[in-house]
């Protein structure tokens, strides 16, 4: 790795754990392309490196969270066991299971909830908070859609368990978001694993994006947190419609060329 490299890892490791701690999810979504279009890397190592990189990630982010009071702590260990069970199986049928239609659907929902999140429906709970009307089976649930997702297509479990929990079940966004980096982190374990295994992951390039990653999770935790409820709502619910919007016209386009 040059000089060169280690500086470009090291700011898109930065965004990566900017957008991680001020959305609530993995920071995947930048370090993939990043790594494949900056860096050169192959495909697979591309899709695996960014994975032990969000655990110390989402780890300085939920921190960041959990001492302003905004971590569901329950809730997030309510999640992660059905996250990772549903990671293993979704990363099981990644070979059986329709991706591009599979994608476009999740595209629609993530569109739906972004713009819930938007217009700050609250479909669950009273008042905003959680644990009035949320049960335990609703988080498991999430957590194992989530998981899902996440193992098959390998997204980040953010993207799905912030506008559910949101959308939802009306827990405040600040919540959502420190509670969904807590319970990312069950999730990137299992496919940390096996992709170290496989010998998927370039270490040099993960410790690059790690030192990056970390700081840049404080960043925008700290943003986030110091951000009026209203103005975050506008710019959570805008970044997930922009991201299902781009997975949905990217999946639209392959579906018709192929």
């Amino acid at each position: 790795m040059t000089m060169f490299d280690a500086v470009v890892g090291l700011i898109v490791g930065l965004i990566s754990g900017v957008l991680s701690g001020l959305f609530g999810v993995g920071g995947g979504i930048v370090m993939t392309p990043g790594i494949q279009i900056l860096l050169g890397a192959e495909p697979i190592v591309a899709l695996a490196t960014p994975l032990p990189v969000i655990l110390p990630t989402a780890l300085t982010g939920a921190f960041t969270y959990h001492r302003a009071g905004e971590v569901d702590v329950r809730a997030a260990a309510w999640m992660a066991g059905p996250g990772v069970i549903g990671a293993i199986a979704g990363a099981a049928l990644t070979d059986v299971v329709d991706t591009h239609l599979l994608l476009i659907v999740t595209a629609m929902l993530l569109a739906y909830q972004a713009v819930s999140i938007l217009r700050g429906n609250r479909v669950g709970g009273k008042g905003g908070q959680v644990g009035f009307d949320a049960t335990p089976s609703m988080f498991l649930g999430i957590g194992l859609v989530a998981g899902f997702v996440s193992g098959l297509l390998g997204i980040g479990g953010g993207l799905v368990m912030v506008p559910l929990m949101v959308g939802w079940l009306g827990m405040p966004l600040k919540r959502a978001l420190g509670t969904s980096l807590l319970a990312i982190v069950a999730l990137v374990i299992p496919g940390t694993i096996v992709h170290a295994a496989l010998g998927h992951i370039d270490w040099a390039v993960f410790l690059v994006l790690t030192l990056g990653a970390i700081p840049g999770a404080r960043i925008g935790a700290g943003l986030a947190l110091g951000t009026k409820e209203r103005t975050l709502r506008t710019l959570v619910g805008s970044f997930l419609f922009v991201v299902a919007l781009a997975y949905g016209i990217a999946e639209v386009a392959t579906v018709f060329r192929g």
